[in-house]
């Protein structure tokens, strides 16, 4: 027992390192904004951000190792530096350990506000807890419903339902609903749950459909893992026997696409969730399995989930709830761009893909012109 509360010990001056590094760094390569205070900047700031100087948040994400992490992640720091803010983020990669105990170092180190991404058990919810007792805000995303209980608590998300609603009509709509299909999904996270509802209710709607396999595992590597699964079934079912794969999360579709154009199996399309630069690459490679994929914009994410955050630290009024809004990315409609389309140029495509104006008040915008964003 002492060894282990050793090692708990050196665990935790790790993060707490790693933590100070990742400030120093992420301070360094945006110091120019940060310099003077705000009140200097802009008049008729709200008090609750006037008094900072600067305001400091944390973002602590449990899930990690993917694109959409990565520009969640990025969404809230180019957010937050903008209106003059110091953004620390740390992603732990799945890893429960660390995602708590770098919460719990976080909460003494003189933070003003917290998002806390994917927090998915009882532990998350005590942690949220002792940062709301310091009368500290918090913002959550994708994460545990009970935490709207705790007072000074905003939860967004995906809209969970629409995501999975749009992907799985589309499926049925070109498979048909007799599809022979594959559904890779993990259980155990709040947004899995609600698009595994959807999912459970197409079956209910179209008895027809059959669900050959199913494959799911949340880890630092989840694309390799999915795509050695993937290539393991196709190997139990040759061609025509299965029509469609049905991903959950980004991650398992590019597992997915990669084992099937290794194999030579791209007569089955790919109906996933979520989008990323790297996503949008692999959809349009010739011949792509990958056909549809409904997503929020990541990026977009992080930075309304900094406003909210902002708004509170401001002493604003804030929702208990908010979802955000997604839309149906088809590789048809990407096939007659004159250019690669990405994060950025998708906006070509999709009205007001990547923009939105949610929660951003005057003085927001203020500071951010004071900032040169």
């Amino acid at each position: 027992m002492r060894g282990s509360k050793h090692v708990r010990s050196f665990t935790a001056l790790v993060l707490a390192f790693v933590i100070v590094l990742t400030g120093c760094a992420e301070s360094g390569s945006g110091g120019g904004s940060n310099a003077g205070k705000l009140s200097d900047k802009v008049e008729n700031l709200p008090a609750g951000i006037a008094e900072k100087d600067p305001v400091k948040l944390m973002v602590v994400r449990k899930i990690g190792g993917d694109d959409h992490t990565a520009q969640f992640l990025a969404g809230a720091k180019q957010e937050g530096e903008a209106l003059g803010f110091k953004v620390d983020t740390f992603s732990a990669n799945g890893d429960s350990a660390k995602f708590h105990d770098a919460i719990a170092q976080a909460i003494d180190s003189d933070y003003d506000g917290f998002i806390i991404s994917h927090g998915d058990d009882p532990a998350t919810v005590e942690d949220v807890k002792k940062i709301t007792a310091k009368g500290i805000p918090v913002v959550t995303f994708d994460s545990l419903p009970e935490l709207s209980e705790i007072e000074g608590v905003t939860q967004t998300s995906q809209d969970d339902e629409q995501l999975a609603k749009l992907a799985l009509d589309k499926l049925v709509e070109e498979q048909g609903p007799d599809a022979n299909i594959v559904y890779l999904w993990v259980d155990g996270f709040p947004p899995m749950v609600r698009r595994n509802a959807v999912y459970q209710e197409t079956l209910k709607n179209n008895p027809g459909i059959k669900e050959v396999e199913r494959f799911g595992v949340a880890s630092n590597q989840t694309s390799l893992d999915t795509q050695n699964a993937v290539s393991a079934i196709l190997t139990k079912y040759p061609k025509g026997e299965i029509d469609a794969i049905f991903a959950t999360w980004d991650a398992f579709a590019i597992g997915a696409a990669r084992a099937l154009e290794e194999a030579g199996r791209t007569e089955i399309k790919i109906y996933g969730i979520d989008v990323s630069n790297a996503d949008l690459e692999l959809i349009q490679k010739e011949n792509s399995p990958w056909v549809a994929t409904a997503a929020v914009d990541p990026k977009m994410i992080g930075a309304v989930n900094v406003r909210l955050l902002a708004k509170k630290i401001a002493g604003e009024e804030t929702p208990e709830t908010h979802n955000l809004e997604p839309v149906l990315i088809e590789r048809s409609s990407l096939e007659g761009a004159s250019e690669a389309v990405n994060m950025v140029n998708l906006a070509n495509i999709i009205p007001d893909w990547g923009t939105s104006t949610e929660f951003e008040e005057d003085w927001m915008k203020a500071l951010k012109e004071a900032n040169g964003k």
